[in-house]
């Protein structure tokens, strides 16, 4: 089993180079949620160039391969890649900034997508040593409502069924060359909060003789604070947070329309019901106590991520096997959305993390965010031998 171990590192280490001008590309070559056609056919032209059947237009853009090992029908898993980009101009002293304006891999799909052709190319030069299939998902979508995960499954792409669902993605706070693991339940539920304050607008200096749209909006805000501080149970994370208030008035001019967005995030699917209708019902009681309307629109996003506990845990003692315990850390809960949530509510899964930290200061979803290109030789090798280990249990 070492003399494996080190087969795939070396393996790793010879398509290393390969591996990252993939991702030069797709980080250069970046499209938005469900457009990501070209993104699709140069997956489709790896996976032919390495031999792996697929089948595409899922969702449009969505591939799923297939390797198939000794005795393909023993054991069914599944790798997944989220593959599009975010509306955000990139800094353009980024290594291999984007070419396409106002577009850019500011989560690191890019990353995940090489990881996963990295993985493939591994698993299908070594799939004489292991037993079962494998399913390569490349998934559209991640980071718009209603999320490609769910849009996948709806349309059958997961045949056949996998028994366990892997996915990874990357983190620039976290070391290069290491990776991160969370039993249970490890990522928020996520829905998006649209209220609009309705009244009579007016003159600024005469506010008696209309609604202060402005002020009725602010507090309502301020009425939904207690949601999270009192009425929920402590012991239940939760967040509610507002970003966005358009009121399109001036010095002296009361709108008569307010419009605010939001999101609201917990772990708790009882609650999340609950606080949902008593956002509801505060936004509109304070309205109207204050001689106004509130409509309020709240869209169900993506469910909580829960990993199974004996899988996951297994995968971080495999993991643990290939690149050491030193390189391999406990991670904590956190309340970012993902729709790889989607999965969890039907299959076993595992969502792990891997470090990719960088010399320069950017966090996900902003113009400077920039990952270091040499984490690809680990997160490759480490899905690779995770889904090995399992299938040859």
């Amino acid at each position: 089993m070492t003399n494996f171990k080190n087969q795939i590192q070396k393996f790793a280490q010879s398509i290393e180079s390969e591996i990252i001008g993939i991702r030069a590309h797709l980080h250069q070559n970046p499209e938005l949620s469900f457009e990501e056609f070209k993104t699709s056919e140069y997956i489709q032209a790896k996976l032919d160039e390495y031999g792996i059947p697929y089948t595409n237009g899922f969702v449009k853009t969505g591939i799923v391969g297939k390797i198939e090992g000794k005795n393909p029908s023993k054991k069914v898993i599944a790798l997944r890649s989220d593959m599009d980009a975010l509306p955000i101009n990139e800094n353009p002293e980024n290594k291999y900034c984007s070419q396409n304006n106002g577009v850019m891999h500011a989560c690191g799909h890019d990353m995940h997508m090489a990881s996963l052709l990295g993985a493939a190319k591994i698993l299908h030069q070594f799939k004489s040593e292991w037993e079962g299939t494998v399913l390569l998902i490349f998934q559209p979508g991640e980071e718009l409502l209603p999320g490609g995960a769910r849009l996948m499954m709806e349309e059958g792409a997961l045949q056949p069924e996998p028994e366990w669902i892997l996915g990874a993605h990357v983190l620039p706070d976290m070391p290069t060359g290491t990776v991160g693991f969370r039993s249970g339940m490890y990522m928020a539920s996520g829905d998006e909060i649209y209220l609009t304050v309705k009244g009579k607008g007016g003159h600024a200096a005469m506010p008696h003789l209309c609604t202060d749209n402005v002020l009725i909006a602010s507090h309502i805000i301020l009425a939904l604070q207690q949601i999270v501080s009192r009425h929920c149970d402590a012991r239940i994370p939760t967040v509610l947070s507002f970003g966005k208030i358009e009121a399109n008035g001036a010095t002296n001019i009361i709108p008569g329309e307010v419009k605010i967005a939001g999101t609201f995030r917990t772990m708790n699917e009882e609650w999340r019901a609950k606080a949902k209708q008593l956002i509801t019902d505060i936004a509109q009681s304070t309205a109207k106590g204050m001689g106004a309307e509130c409509e309020v629109d709240i869209k169900h996003g993506y469910p909580f991520l829960v990993n199974h506990e004996k899988f996951t845990d297994q995968a971080k003692a495999d993991a643990i096997s290939l690149i050491g315990e030193d390189r391999v850390v406990n991670m904590d809960i956190r309340m970012t959305t993902e729709d790889f949530g989607f999965y969890s509510q039907k299959y076993p899964v595992t969502f792990y993390r891997f470090g990719v930290k960088s010399d320069k200061e950017g966090s996900l979803h902003t113009p400077n965010f920039e990952a270091n290109e040499k984490a690809l030789k680990t997160s490759m090798s480490v899905m690779a031998w995770m889904a090995i280990s399992y299938l040859n249990k």
